[in-house]
């Protein structure tokens, strides 16, 4: 760990036995919920909400009035768009079928899987189960319903892929059958039965 510490606006709500790395920063009216692991130098925006148990890696951005809801895990490098939603109840009811409220035994949560580097844009919905992979990027408003392979570019609503993108962000661009180049950095990738893979100079 480095030789910062955690930044807590007063406004925000932080479980006390959350756990924040060194660097991380939560904004105002965020609320990180029970046994949440935040690593090193993430920043929550503003009315944020992350759920009880969720872990984030190092150098995640979640921003203003996105929902991360448990058990969602996001690896190192994420960025979460403003208002996107990562959900976690396949069949929501508010009551059970007798008209009486549901609690939270009567259902098992499932999560988000987000893969190192991945983004997710504005105002999209995961809606869980689901991994989304490495350095893949979600376009903004699409509602992801299926996984999304390794530097997928998706879009829509339901999410399809539309392309590659490269860890720049940047769209790729095929140079031979199965093999893309980012514009941006030159790094070369090949297509996998997974996604993309990177190609080792």
């Amino acid at each position: 760990m480095g030789t910062h510490t955690a930044r807590v606006q007063p406004s925000a709500d932080v479980a006390e036995n959350a756990v924040l790395g060194d660097g991380t920063t939560v904004w105002h009216l965020a609320q990180v919920r029970e046994d949440a692991i935040l690593g090193q130098d993430c920043v929550i925006g503003r009315g944020a909400y992350i759920g009880a148990g969720v872990e984030l890696g190092d150098n995640c951005k979640v921003q203003n009035y996105a929902l991360v809801y448990e058990p969602a895990a996001l690896g190192h490098g994420v960025f979460i768009g403003p208002a996107v939603v990562l959900t976690n109840d396949t069949y929501p009811r508010a009551v059970s079928v007798d008209g009486s409220p549901k609690s939270a035994a009567d259902w098992e949560p499932v999560g988000v899987v987000i893969g190192d580097g991945a983004a997710i844009g504005a105002r999209s919905v995961c809606v869980a189960p689901l991994r989304i992979g490495r350095w893949a990027l979600v376009g903004a408003g699409s509602v992801v319903t299926k996984d999304v392979p390794d530097h997928a570019l998706v879009a829509g609503v339901p999410a399809t892929r539309i392309g590659w993108v490269g860890r720049a962000g940047r769209r790729l661009e095929e140079s031979a059958p199965g093999l893309w180049t980012c514009p941006e950095t030159s790094e070369r990738y090949r297509e996998t039965p997974d996604g993309l893979a990177l190609e080792e100079s």
